[in-house]
């Protein structure tokens, strides 16, 4: 182990809105809301007791925001100017908050007149210049400035580091000039003004050329007339205020000496008795303390057995903070907001960040999130409280009445700051799909909750885990069907069609509807210990996979009609061959006529009739035959193999290659098999033969762009390798082995 000192600075603030946004509303025994309280006492006590000691800290402090006013108020009057107020319920908590970090005899640090970026600045290069390595907890972008080869960054929510080598791949330059690309491109929640038009990939373009802010505003005379050269040189002062604004003050007082934060085990006292006032007895038992919950249990909204509305099996109630949501009004469709305005869409974007939360759906024109074009939004920012946000309604036709709504980009330009906002937790359901689709709109979704994965991580095998089942199962409501709106068979419309009033009773349902489902799946994580599978492989696999979608992989389409070709041509030698043998033509493809001609005319033996009076052909019938020694049933088998490669992969690959992007773009589930492996459909790319010299031919059809390659891993039985672990079979061990 390093004998170099090691300081972890906590940027606490944001591990209160993270703690907030992570667990529906909880209660204590004393009726005080303790959602964030708890989130951060068990999210503070990951650091300070379970990190790696071999690369965790020697010293640690938690540094928060004492007042929303700094000296950079002075400076901007509009500095945060937008920023709503801290939900109502979160306010009562942050007093607890403090009192968290002094039971775990943490150094809780909070200045007047600067942000606590400036004290984990000031605190870092101090330790820095004393030879101490720095670790900052946070994921903020400001805070990336810092980073130099004795102080970097972890993220707690995704694992990961953040060195120069991160920074350098988010913002295209080194930390050093982070500080002018947020200059230029602003900060639309702190409300730094910045250069108009100036977005973060032409910032880092700019600075990249010119070197750092001063340049960039200096040649800005001499480029090209363009509406970006106006506007640098017009508004070449924001940026400079920006400047100041994002600049990080490294040289505040320290009000506690970094020697005097040493980071030591957790101490039972005053620790143990913050958690017995609050009732967290979970977290008591780590000490060794086990309080009686009998009276907690007892609280459960009167009922000190928690059922399991899915499979009416209880659940073991829940220690420490009460694990049931809170009331909800019935769901009430016709109470939906359809949002055609600009001022109506700022006010749920406000209350979006006033409740935190936020229920969010897509409705597209079609069920392939890479080609799917966006019609409408839906909202939901409490339970009953649900809008929809049409955007492409309206007839194709160019003589067809288009009805009231906002412009697409006009409303795409208030939500993407929104739907980026880590202050605000967005909730899907199938999220991937809505990342997919908003991700070509140039929008990003973070931080967010599946439904879809949670239920999976919770309930895999026990029941399917759609919205409709969802709903039906821990709502007990029946959710409007896609059907009823856009009609079925020729009379089918798409959902542009829909007229608005019913596209907002099913749009605003689906983001109410999943809403709801997240206060009754979140609680449930914990106690049936569900939330390290939920947090560390499923959630995190939800954006991977949406890229992988997006990204597709290259097909070689001349090679697939090649193969279709040489498939066909074999196809017709056999067909030859089979009627030769046969004694006359017939379709091969018909298992009636194949079964008469084997059974009936060629007098084998095997046949067996079905209800339906016909002859079984299936591939164990044929397989039989083969082994036989008769030839026709073994050519059949050929026939069939190469038949359903022509159709299933060279003719149908074809096909679904996208005439924009050149690739096949598969769609992959967390949720499609119980054993919690991906699946691909749409086409299903995981069963593509390869034992056959077919098969193979077919797999080399997928390539990759010059300059890549393609690799191909597989684990050879990891189920049955686990099952042997877990299950400690020593012979089976041995066989692996």
């Amino acid at each position: 182990m390093s004998d170099q000192k090691h300081l972890y600075l906590v940027d606490g603030s944001a591990y209160i809105f993270r703690a907030y946004h992570r667990l529906p509303p909880l209660t204590n025994k004393h009726g005080e809301p303790v959602g964030a309280v708890y989130g951060y006492t068990t999210m503070l006590w990951k650091l300070a007791d379970d990190l790696n000691q071999a690369d965790g800290p020697t010293h640690m402090a938690v540094v928060l925001d004492k007042s929303s006013q700094t000296f950079r108020n002075r400076i901007y009057d509009q500095y945060k100017a937008h920023r709503p107020d801290p939900p109502e319920d979160l306010k009562p908590q942050f007093p607890m908050i403090r009192d968290a970090t002094r039971a775990f005899s943490l150094p809780l640090i909070e200045e007047d007149d600067v942000e606590a970026d400036d004290m984990i600045a000031s605190y870092a290069k101090a330790a820095c210049a004393a030879g101490w390595h720095v670790t900052i907890i946070s994921s903020d972008k400001d805070l990336m400035q810092l980073v130099e080869p004795c102080i970097d960054m972890f993220d707690t929510m995704k694992n990961e580091r953040i060195r120069a080598e991160e920074v350098h791949e988010k913002f295209g330059v080194g930390p050093e000039k982070v500080g002018d690309v947020l200059a230029l491109m602003g900060d639309s929640v702190d409300n730094v003004p910045g250069v108009p038009g100036v977005g973060p990939k032409t910032a880092t373009k700019l600075i990249q050329e010119f070197g750092d802010l001063e340049s960039v505003l200096a040649a800005a005379p001499d480029m090209k007339p363009s509406k970006m050269r106006d506007n640098l040189i017009e508004h070449a002062d924001k940026a400079r205020l920006s400047k100041v604004l994002v600049t990080l003050k490294e040289d505040c007082p320290l009000p506690i000496a970094i020697e005097d934060m040493v980071l030591g085990a957790i101490p039972e006292e005053p620790l143990a008795e913050f958690l017995q006032h609050h009732g967290f007895n979970s977290l008591l038992k780590r000490i060794g303390h086990v309080a009686n919950t009998a009276a907690a249990n007892k609280a459960i909204a009167g009922n000190p057995k928690a059922t399991n509305a899915g499979d009416g099996t209880e659940r073991a109630p829940v220690t420490g903070a009460s694990a049931v949501p809170a009331p909800m009004p019935k769901i009430d469709v016709s109470a939906y907001e359809c949002v055609t305005d600009i001022s109506r869409l700022d006010h749920w974007i406000t209350r979006a960040r006033e409740t935190g939360t936020l229920g969010f759906d897509t409705e597209t024109d079609s069920l392939q999130a890479a080609s799917a074009n966006l019609v409408g939004l839906s909202l939901a920012v409490a339970p009953g409280e649900a809008c929809y946000v049409p955007l492409a309604h309206g007839g194709t036709d160019m003589f067809a009445e288009k009805p009231v709504q906002i412009p697409m980009e006009a409303a795409l330009a208030k939500l993407r700051p929104l739907l980026s906002d880590p202050s605000v937790l967005k909730i899907g359901q199938n999220l991937k799909y809505d990342m997919s689709v908003v991700a070509r709109y140039d929008v990003q979704i973070a931080p967010y909750d599946d439904t879809m994965v949670m239920s999976f991580a919770l309930d895999a095998g026990r029941q399917l885990h759609g919205m409709d089942e969802l709903s039906k199962t821990h709502l007990g409501h029946e959710c409007i069907s896609y059907k009823s709106v856009t009609g079925t068979g020729k009379s089918q419309i798409g959902f542009a069609a829909v007229p608005l009033s019913d596209a907002t009773r099913y749009a605003a349902e689906d983001a109410d509807v999943t809403l709801r489902l997240w206060y009754h799946l979140k609680l449930r994580l914990s106690p049936e210990k569900a939330t390290s599978v939920y947090e560390l492989v499923d959630r995190p696999l939800v954006p991977v996979l949406s890229q992988m979608e997006c990204a597709g992989i290259k097909v070689d389409r001349a090679a697939l009609a090649r193969l279709s070709s040489e498939f066909a041509t074999q196809m017709e030698v056999l067909e030859k061959e089979i009627h030769g043998l046969a004694g006359q033509p017939f379709t091969i493809g018909s298992p009636q006529q194949l079964g008469d001609i084997l059974f009936g005319k060629m007098g084998y033996k095997g046949g067996k009739k079905g209800k339906s009076g016909q002859y079984s052909t299936d591939v164990t019938v044929l397989e039989d035959l083969a082994g036989q020694g008769i030839e026709i049933a073994r050519k059949v088998l050929d026939w069939r193999q190469l038949a359903k490669l022509k159709s299933t992969y060279t003719d149908s690959l074809q096909q679904q290659i996208d005439p924009k992007t050149g690739r096949v773009h598969t769609s992959y589930s967390l949720v499609g098999a119980q054993t919690g492996r991906l699946s691909s459909t749409d086409p299903n790319l995981q069963n593509i033969p390869i034992r056959t010299e077919t098969g193979r031919q077919i797999r080399d059809a997928f390539v990759a762009e010059p300059g890549n390659v393609i690799l191909s891993a597989d684990y050879s039985q990891i189920e049955l390798r686990l099952a042997a672990h877990f299950a400690d079979v020593a012979p089976l061990r041995d066989a692996f082995e």
